[in-house]
């Protein structure tokens, strides 16, 4: 096909420069079209990366091509190839299949009225349509650096997009863990969006090394809480073993003069907050001049997400104090029986891996280990003259010691806090048995609350495995014996085949937590 251009040999591909390069793709069926494109190109630079050609010489090919690539930025597509709309397939391939919105499509013809350009405009979805004979190198370098200037556009609305996204579902629960390092995630994308950065960026801190205070912070100490790109998945690793070795140095200088250290392509910022200090913040791939606007924005993330990081961690310590109430208080009861020992703690753990292997969700069997120490919270109101009689209990003493079930749900039944309500399901539940014939209610089969289930099963085997003031401790066979003599009585057949595949598991956490006389 005929052209404007004087012809060349083909010129070297442009290797990526160290910073990048713009994936531009070439699709024409002439070796000619692709030689002189990338010979007018050749010395292009945009936002200091270079262009990176891909060839490709037929529609088959040019789909192919960008399916391998599809990071390209351009693609300077041929209409007429191997068929008269070969581009134009292509066009609505990218589009309609591959679901590409990003790469910029540039229609080159050198037939025009082959393909109206009006037609083609409204039917297709490409972003320039240009006669071969009108592309001089001037235009040609014109329409590469609009599209270029789109696809970063495009780019950056999809990154902040991203990014809101992960704001906007991790503050629907912000204060777990997990909802926490989702939120520091979409902050870090929108924040690397907004300067115009690569997506290389993470948030270190001290705060999680133990003993790690303002006056001794070390930063081959600091570990990663959140990272982006090359950093993705690197969470709770030590700094120093995920960074080169050559950037620990504006580490210490940020750290050392609690500020932000801008260096060539990079900087790493000194995050404070009211409270506490620690937290380093690192962003790669800066553009060659950073703007005020761009350091004022820079300042707030360091200053606000040191206290956002902080918020969590007081939610955690006042989950952690609720917790550790709940084992003192339940130790507490456990104290006026005569044993002594680690019974609760068994409980809650045996509770755990029970309700795991049942298929209770993570949070249902963390509240159920939570909230089973509180099981026999209503032996408080027992006398202890019949909570530690060494003997077989009278009939009426039996009948009083029921009751603890009765009192430790109405201990707790009218709290508005997830555990303790949990607690009190289970001192109400967790003396019934499977075929009915249990206390206070005579509830059967799966009218017993699911808490009360796995609590029975975990409170009788342990107990079985422990002295008493009434008996000696069994052996795992006798008390696995026993267990088993009471499927589908006492407990209900699953959770009896449960506790059989797991029994080494549970074995585990009796050697773990023995009690004081072992």
């Amino acid at each position: 096909m005929a052209n404007d251009f004087l012809f060349a040999d083909e010129p070297e591909e442009v290797s990526p420069s160290h910073s990048g390069s713009w994936k531009v793709l070439i699709v024409d069926d002439e070796p000619e079209v692709h030689a002189v494109t990338k010979l007018a190109l050749s010395d292009f630079s945009f936002q200091g990366k270079n262009l990176e050609f891909i060839s490709a010489y037929s529609g088959a090919e040019a789909k192919k091509m960008i399916e391998q690539h599809p990071d390209a930025a351009i693609m300077l597509l041929d209409v007429v190839m191997e068929t008269d709309d070969a581009g134009l397939l292509v066009a609505r391939y990218i589009r309609e299949e591959l679901h590409n919105h990003y790469v910029r499509i540039i229609l080159r013809t050198g037939q025009p009225g082959q393909a109206p350009e009006r037609q083609v405009i409204v039917n297709y979805d490409i972003n320039d349509y240009k006669s071969k004979t009108e592309l001089t190198a001037q235009k040609l370098f014109t329409v590469v650096m609009s599209s270029l200037r789109s696809y970063r556009d495009i780019l950056s609305i999809d990154a902040s997009r991203q990014g809101l996204e992960k704001i906007i579902t991790a503050s629907a629960d912000l204060f777990s863990a997990h909802s926490m390092e989702q939120f520091i995630d979409g902050v870090l994308q929108q924040l690397t969006s907004i300067l115009g950065c690569n997506d290389n960026a993470l948030l270190v801190t001290s705060s999680l090394v133990a003993g790690n205070t303002h006056e001794n912070q070390d930063p081959d100490q600091l570990v990663v809480f959140a990272g982006l790109g090359e950093f993705e998945h690197k969470e709770g690793q030590a700094v120093a073993s995920v960074l080169d070795p050559t950037l620990m140095a504006a580490f210490h200088q940020a750290l050392h003069s609690r500020s932000i250290v801008y260096r060539d392509n990079y900087l790493v910022a000194y995050c404070t907050s009211k409270f506490t200090h620690g937290s380093l913040l690192y962003v790669s791939g800066l553009p060659s001049q950073v703007n005020e606007n761009q350091k004022r924005l820079i300042e707030l993330f360091s200053q606000n997400v040191q206290i956002a990081y902080e918020n969590v961690q007081l939610q955690h310590e006042i989950e952690d104090t609720q917790r550790e109430i709940v084992y003192r208080l339940s130790e507490a009861v456990e104290q006026r029986s005569i044993e002594t020992g680690n019974h609760v703690k068994r409980v809650a753990f045996i509770c755990y891996d029970l309700a795991k292997a049942y298929g209770l969700s993570d949070t249902e069997a963390e509240k159920l280990m939570f909230a089973s120490p509180l099981h026999d919270v209503g032996k408080v109101g027992i006398p202890d003259g019949i909570l530690n009689k060494p003997m077989k209990l009278q009939e009426h003493e039996w009948e009083v010691m029921k009751t603890h079930s009765s009192i430790g749900y109405e201990i707790l039944k009218n709290s508005k806090r997830a555990i303790i309500q949990a607690g009190a399901i289970i001192a109400r539940d967790h003396h019934e048995k499977w075929d009915g014939t249990g206390y206070p209610a005579g509830k059967a089969g799966e009218d017993i609350h699911i808490y009360g289930r796995i609590a029975a099963i975990a409170d009788v085997y342990d107990a079985l495995r422990h002295r008493r003031c009434y008996k000696s401790a069994w052996t795992q066979e006798a008390a696995m014996e026993k267990i088993i003599s009471e499927s589908g009585k006492q407990f209900e057949p699953a959770l009896v085949e449960i506790l059989k595949s797991r029994v080494d598991k549970i074995e585990a956490i009796l050697q773990k937590y023995p009690d004081e006389d072992e």
